[in-house]
């Protein structure tokens, strides 16, 4: 009696873990509106040929309107005003991708892993270099990491 128990047991869990990875991956796919908050930085740089990463806190927040997984589009709302961007929809991850005309390149992947409720697990990847480094912009590599909300 204790061995079918604990099948049954061992049965419940895997299928409620099962639903709840589910959930999360239909709450990105029907996504219409994110908030990201990153509070860690690793920006790079290259010193005498030698690529060197340094961690850093941040205070990095994005917006995300208009996301549409079937069509592959939304809208980042940012410093410099709204910019339509590309988005992509895996089996596990949402990919919203911003390329500049001037070359950088930028990319936030959120997971369908939540950090808190209606939070998930997510990373903005910055692929950009000047000559000069400028206060509040960037001008090399840059990859943060926080969390989206699934905001109405």
């Amino acid at each position: 009696m204790n061995r079918t128990a604990a099948v049954v047991a061992s049965g419940v869990l895997a299928l409620a873990g099962s639903v709840n990875a589910q959930s999360a991956h239909d709450r990105l796919s029907g996504v219409k509106t994110l908030a990201c908050n990153f509070t860690a930085s690793v920006v790079a740089a290259w010193k005498n040929g030698v690529p060197q990463a340094e961690i850093k806190p941040s205070q990095l927040t994005m917006r995300f309107e208009s996301v549409n997984t079937d069509e592959g589009t939304a809208r980042v709302v940012g410093t410099f005003g709204p910019s339509d961007i590309i988005v992509r929809l895996s089996e596990n991850t949402l990919h919203l991708i911003q390329s500049f005309r001037e070359g950088p390149l930028y990319a936030t992947t959120v997971f369908p892993k939540e950090t808190r409720p209606g939070r998930f697990q997510a990373v903005h990847t910055r692929h950009e270099w000047t000559e000069v480094a400028l206060p509040g912009y960037t001008s090399s590599p840059e990859q943060y990491y926080g969390d989206c909300e699934v905001a109405p």
